[in-house]
């Protein structure tokens, strides 16, 4: 069963505050560790009080050089996509791309980055009607 999404990064901390103020994600666990013999550290979030489905993981290898962007795409749900689009641009992150109706879905969609680049689609989902 999928449990989990595993993002690299270069700072975890900074990463995981970013991703505690934006989505109110938890940290729920920390781990340093070796995978394959390379050294990692990394830092565990949920919406909930443990690692479940859905969880993110926020990874960095200790003795590798900056990762690339555009490994991955996040996605998040929310009730209130412009206020979400706040919390990112306060929290230190960009927008990709601004909100835009998707017709006939009932929806809304917009692309935002993390303060190191990595790419999340956002979805407001059962826009009410005008």
């Amino acid at each position: 069963d999928f449990s989990f999404t595993k993002l690299v990064v270069e700072d975890v901390d900074a990463m995981a505050r970013f991703y505690q103020e934006v989505y109110g994600l938890n940290p729920v666990g920390r781990v340093q560790e070796r995978i394959g013999g390379e050294a990692i550290d990394e830092i565990m979030l949920s919406a909930g009080a443990e690692v479940g489905p859905g969880s993110l993981v926020l990874l960095r290898f200790v003795e590798r050089p900056a990762v690339s962007r555009g490994e991955v795409i996040l996605g998040f749900t929310t009730s209130d996509l412009p206020a979400l689009l706040e919390r990112i641009r306060a929290a230190g992150g960009t927008i990709h791309e601004e909100i835009r109706e998707i017709p006939g879905l009932g929806l809304r969609v917009a692309f935002a980055k993390d303060p190191e680049g990595h790419l999340a689609e956002l979805v407001q989902m059962a826009v009410p009607a005008a």
